[in-house]
């Protein structure tokens, strides 16, 4: 079971997929996280979800899957994991906040708030490592090559 959790193929794409996602979510965790790029921070974070209702357990792990998830996607550990973390964020986030502004961003700021596509890139990207895995390049693929070594002898 541990083994099929870091078990990858040599897929180079891997690592653009990986890149993406984690480089994107990783400011949005640090925002969240350690006030980072203009965020509030651990505390402020809380506050800020629980004025929407939305539970402290819950807003650390979201904090979580955006800080964790985002360093486990640039160095490939734990990378279905980490996929499943933000994937499950960004499907929280269009349903509980982005759904009733549409599919479109606001670029022109002509809406009341932020539609989903982006959101639905990045439930793409994730559900891609979910299947791949972290693939070449990746601390995952370390791990589940010295594992079928150490199974072999």
């Amino acid at each position: 079971m541990l083994r099929k959790l870091f078990a990858t193929d040599n897929d180079p794409s891997t690592i653009v997929l990986r890149l993406a996602l984690g480089i994107v979510f990783f400011p949005h965790g640090a925002q969240k996280l350690l006030g980072w790029f203009g965020g509030g921070g651990f505390s402020a974070t809380i506050d800020f979800f629980g004025q929407m209702g939305m539970p402290a357990v819950i807003t650390v792990l979201v904090i979580f899957a955006e800080f964790f998830g985002s360093l486990g996607l640039i160095f490939g550990l734990l990378t279905r994991v980490a996929a499943l973390g933000i994937g499950m964020v960004m499907a929280g986030a269009i349903f509980l906040v982005h759904w009733q502004h549409g599919f479109f961003m606001n670029w022109a700021g002509q809406q009341q708030g932020e539609g989903f596509e982006y959101h639905l890139l990045a439930i793409g990207l994730a559900l891609a490592l979910l299947v791949k895995g972290g693939g070449r390049w990746s601390v995952d693929s370390v791990i589940a090559g010295r594992s079928s070594s150490a199974t072999r002898s």
